[in-house]
């Protein structure tokens, strides 16, 4: 089995579309994903910038995702807990939710979307940045997808 990433109607090394970055809407696009592997508890979902200047910059920390749930729909809510126990942590903006690219200077970035799926049922406490939802499921990830986009702004 494969775990297939999907992100809104982009194909891998499109460009993201301004809406969904700091110099449109900042909201999140859509990302859904193919059937969960079997033994799947839960997914994580960890959107970053390897091409950042100082170190790789994280945009969207999503955990404790249910493995019913196949879907974050675009604008997805920029809560720490949703109704269906669905976490969020905090970006390297500092803030809870989605943060779109930003990238500084003409250069074009990637954003690399990446989906873990784990063998952990929902286990994972509020509050956690990528280094501590890494930490967490470190040793129990049954399959990882990944899916990259570019931005480069026009200034």
């Amino acid at each position: 089995m494969t775990l297939n990433l999907r992100i809104s109607s982009f194909k891998e090394g499109d460009m993201i579309e301004r809406k969904y970055t700091c110099d449109g809407e900042d909201i999140s696009p859509s990302v859904s994903w193919t059937e969960s592997p079997e033994n799947t508890k839960s997914f994580a979902l960890i959107l970053d910038d390897p091409d950042a200047p100082l170190r790789t910059f994280v945009h969207w920390v999503v955990y404790n995702i249910p493995p019913s749930v196949m879907e974050l729909e675009e604008n997805y809510p920029k809560v720490q807990l949703s109704s269906n126990g669905i976490m969020q942590g905090k970006n390297d903006f500092g803030k809870i939710g989605y943060g779109g690219p930003c990238p500084p200077g003409q250069k074009a970035h990637r954003y690399v979307f990446h989906l873990f799926s784990t063998g952990l049922k929902g286990a994972l406490p509020a509050g956690l940045d990528k280094k501590g939802v890494l930490k967490a499921i470190k040793g129990s990830v049954i399959m990882e997808a990944t899916f990259m986009l570019t931005y480069k702004r026009n200034r």
